[in-house]
């Protein structure tokens, strides 16, 4: 049984409060104005506003694990 039976196979969904799952969130993303991601699959991308994402997030544990590549 897959975690994930709805996503297509290596699609991970960011929003782990949909499945019950921890998400540890890059501190970088506090201060995005936009935030894109998979909608489950590798075809369809997803755009919310930072406030909105930070919303969805909020239960998320913060770190920082990633730079910009600039």
């Amino acid at each position: 049984v897959s975690l994930f039976e709805d996503c297509d196979t290596g699609a991970i969904p960011p929003i782990g409060a949909a499945y019950d799952v921890p998400v540890i969130v890059d501190e970088s993303l506090g201060n995005a104005g936009d935030i894109y991601f998979e909608g489950g699959d590798h075809r369809t991308l997803v755009h919310v506003s930072g406030k909105d994402f930070r919303n969805l997030t909020s239960d998320a544990q913060q770190a920082r694990f990633s730079y910009p590549a600039y």
